[in-house]
């Protein structure tokens, strides 16, 4: 069986944008490098197969939403989720503690178009140092998920990396919370890490698919003072394979650039860094300048059921379902090599949103993961070319 690894094998002259190699048992992760969100074992209008074949490298699950539906034993019996998805490629699973952000405040999306008013969503009962305590979105039953009960679900659902349990705080929070939160998601962190090197239902450090590996989760919010705290923390105090950047990124992207920037250098190169729920093109471009090593998001899945299909150059994206496209015999894009703008053109994509055909939600979703991969593809390559910014002005041009 593969081991892990993690090597950096270049590190630009200009910035802190780097390339590296991220090797798990199911294969290896050319970084930078995109996450697709299966949140519920599923990549939305799309096959694991597609994903393949558009050159995705990794996908990504929810603990929250598997735990419900259909159960994590249902997946441990398949032999985890690469086999129950027919994925065989390396995989990850946030540890759950996303939905307690979004459950209680919203979504990341919400906090960087700065929606303050967003109000707390009665399925979130409460958060103490046990753990989080909800009401089942399936059945309506009361659930808690702990630190613990997280590990062991990631565990059944045999990811190839998983997060330690964490609470995601909101932007508009004060500073107290904000550090009380993020000392009990260090707390949760070290329960976590305890349980998962312990023997339970697997050997220490395995789960349904075989090895796993642990990702740290650094906090603090907006405030440097305890992002270089947790930052401590993540490096000195526990000892986990990857990290990941988490908690509140600010209200304006101006924010989210300032706290990434400051956060990431520091965590050095010995350990993989991601950065969670972070996915349009802008900021990654503007990110990968941080060292920012691996990225996930729903957005380009999202806006593909949505009819937007994601283009280069600063507007970012076509809507399909604009009348200018009814008779517009090209592609998406005459550049692009997916299979979508090869075969099909706008019209025809337009048509079949007009009559609600879903096939038009699948060719739109495939074109926007091949176009994501291809991205990545190009910022890897610029990277070692050491030409990045000049690269990136090619692309919104």
């Amino acid at each position: 069986m593969t081991n892990f690894s993690w090597k950096v094998n270049f590190q630009s002259k200009k910035n802190n944008a780097r390339t590296g190699t991220l090797t798990t048992p199911h294969g290896k992760i050319n970084t930078p490098a995109f996450i697709f969100c299966a949140t519920k074992g599923a990549l939305k209008s799309s096959t694991t197969n597609v994903a393949k074949d558009n050159n995705s490298q990794i996908i990504l699950s929810n603990t929250y939403h598997l735990m419900l539906q259909p159960g994590s034993d249902i997946v441990a019996q398949h032999g985890g989720l690469h086999k129950f998805l027919n994925w065989n490629g390396p995989m990850l699973t946030d540890s759950g503690g996303f939905q307690i952000f979004s459950l209680g405040h919203g979504s990341v999306a919400d906090e960087i178009k700065g929606s303050s008013n967003i109000k707390r969503n009665n399925t979130l009962l409460n958060i103490s140092e046990e753990g989080s305590l909800f009401k089942s979105y399936v059945d309506g039953s009361f659930k808690l998920l702990s630190p613990e009960k997280s590990i062991e679900i990631q565990r059944n659902l045999g990811a190839d990396l998983i997060l330690v349990f964490d609470e995601c705080t909101p932007f508009h929070v004060d500073k107290s919370y904000t550090e009380s939160s993020m000392k009990r998601s260090h707390r949760w962190a070290t329960r976590s890490l305890n349980h998962f090197n312990s023997n339970i239902k697997y050997k220490p450090t395995f789960g349904s698919a075989g090895q796993q590996k642990l990702y740290g989760i650094v906090q603090g919010g907006i405030y440097d003072d305890l992002r270089e705290e947790s930052i401590d923390f993540n490096l000195n105090k526990i000892d986990t394979f990857g990290i990941a950047i988490g908690g509140s990124l600010g209200s304006t992207k101006e924010e989210m650039y300032k706290v990434v920037n400051f956060t990431a250098p520091s965590l050095g190169n010995k350990h993989p860094i991601h950065l969670l729920g972070i996915g349009d093109t802008i900021d990654i471009w503007n990110l990968v300048k941080s060292g920012i090593d691996t990225f996930d998001c729903v957005s380009p899945t999202r806006l593909a059921r949505h009819g937007s299909a994601l283009i280069k150059g600063k507007l970012g994206k076509k809507n399909i379902k604009n009348n200018e496209f009814s008779n517009d015999l090209s592609p998406i894009d005459k550049n692009c090599c997916c299979s979508t703008c090869k075969k099909y053109s706008l019209a025809y994509l337009h048509h079949l949103f007009k009559a609600g055909e879903l096939i038009g939600l699948q060719l739109i979703t495939a074109h926007n993961i091949y176009f994501m991969n291809e991205l990545m593809q190009i910022i890897r390559d610029s990277i070692n070319n050491d030409c990045l910014d000049k690269a990136e002005i090619d692309w919104f041009s």
